[in-house]
């Protein structure tokens, strides 16, 4: 069987700045992992040198890849490294998030909307 190449994004060298914040930085990356996704290759997003990462950072680069993918496809082909403790953190609150907004959107609204007794 024939070993897949890496392809390593690294996120500093990609939005040239050590906190990863706003939405529209974690959307360069997401067309990045698009792509290499819609040629089927492996991705290894490096957050090497990256001090700080927000939800709404990690929801646009990650978070989002949940709408178009299955959740095994993403396990098999992204690898996440380099990141902090409390970057995994918020990476595993927004994952869990983005598999129930993307399996039930219109669920999770309402749910959201009775919370905020809307």
């Amino acid at each position: 069987m024939e070993k897949k190449t890496i392809i390593i994004i690294n996120v500093y060298n990609i939005i040239g700045d050590k906190t990863a914040m706003e939405a529209e930085q974690g959307q360069k990356i997401f067309k990045l992992i698009d792509m290499a996704f819609k040629e089927d290759k492996n991705i290894d997003i490096s957050f090497q040198n990256i001090e700080l990462i927000t939800t709404a950072f990690l929801n646009t680069a990650v978070g989002q890849l949940y709408k178009d993918y299955e959740e095994g496809y993403i396990r098999n082909h992204l690898k996440i490294s380099n990141l902090t403790n409390s970057g995994a953190i918020r990476l595993k609150r927004v994952v869990e998030t983005a598999k129930l907004f993307y399996k039930d959107p219109d669920r999770l609204e309402q749910s959201i909307r009775d919370i905020l007794d809307e």
